[in-house]
């Protein structure tokens, strides 16, 4: 494994690459997306890795193939509820798509009272999002049916928890776009929540992505992959429930909990801890233990010595023939 660490190409850390017909680059905390001909995304997913908003120093091999093959098999697993602005998988590492226009929301929905939620309740609140939360809920629980509780979209700076009312008023979404967004928000999840019960999972909260296109509305970025969505395993879930002990979590929360030990939640003043080619290796194994137990067949790995000429050959070749 370390041999594949020392390797310069080994990771995709960043890229710059110049398409035929390129119009735009946008540099995310963790994807890079090209705009090609003003009508296809081309997003390549980095092995780059963020928590509490940060980018972390070092890149984590074969992180970006995880993440881009969980979302391609979940988004094939759900096109028959939405059309989504996926067009190709030229590359383990690339998903090329139809451009959209974005809804300036996301549609979160939890199906438990974990994360933001949890930590809201703890504070005393028992709206969010002008959501009614039930009283007497102790974090983790499942809620009586899975709520809704949307975030605004920002281009900088956090993203802020708004309610439907807001949305509708503001004129962020159309009120006919945000009830076909729910609806299609709720028929996702509930597809996901079958998909991960196969695997002795629970699919705990999640966000999704939309844009329009000609009119018609595309689900797009990723779904259910364990960066935008959290999961529980379904063995001993109720034990640990009437223990009062945490739940075992399938998803980069180990990482966060990692940073916060070494005193780093991405406030002001405070420096990540530094990354060991051993902590790396770790987190490269626990992303292919995600991926495996996501999807339920054995991850292979893609011969990373070349890594940057392997998915710009890929990019042309697709690009030439479309």
């Amino acid at each position: 494994m370390n041999e594949v660490m020392n390797h310069p190409e080994a990771t995709i850390s960043k890229t710059d690459f110049h398409f035929p017909k390129q119009t735009a680059l946008y540099h995310g905390k963790v994807r890079e997306v090209y705009t090609v001909a003003d009508k296809i995304l081309v997003m390549i997913v980095s092995d780059r890795i963020s928590a509490f908003d940060v980018v972390l120093p070092r890149a984590i091999p074969y992180k970006g193939q995880v993440l881009n093959q969980i979302a391609a098999k979940m988004m094939q697993a759900t096109e028959d509820i939405v059309s989504n602005w996926i067009l190709s998988v030229p590359d383990p590492n690339v998903t090329i798509g139809k451009k959209c226009e974005p809804f300036k929301v996301e549609m979160v929905i939890r199906g438990y009272l974990s994360g933001h939620a949890a930590r809201e309740y703890k504070a005393g609140k028992r709206m969010l999002c002008g959501m009614k939360l039930p009283e007497g809920m102790k974090e983790n629980d499942k809620f009586p049916e899975p709520i809704i509780t949307p975030s605004t979209k920002e281009d900088v700076g956090h993203d802020e928890d708004i309610s439907r009312e807001e949305i509708i008023k503001t004129g962020l979404v159309s009120e006919a776009d945000y009830n076909q967004l729910e609806k299609y928000t709720r028929a996702i999840f509930q597809r996901g929540t079958e998909m991960a019960a196969k695997q002795g999972l629970i699919l705990v909260d999640t966000k999704y992505e939309f844009g329009k296109a000609d009119g018609k509305i595309y689900l797009i970025d990723e779904i259910h992959t364990p960066d935008s969505s959290r999961y529980f395993y379904a063995n001993g879930y109720e034990a640990r429930q009437q223990k009062g002990e945490a739940q075992k979590q399938l998803s980069k929360e180990f990482v966060r909990e990692w940073l916060i030990q070494n005193n780093f939640q991405g406030k002001e003043g405070q420096t990540v801890p530094v990354m060991s080619d051993e902590w790396v290796n770790k987190i490269t194994d626990r992303y292919i233990e995600l991926y495996e137990k996501l999807i339920g067949e054995k991850f292979v790995k893609q011969n990373n010595s070349n890594i940057l000429e392997r998915v710009e050959k890929n990019i042309l070749d697709y690009l030439a023939k479309n």
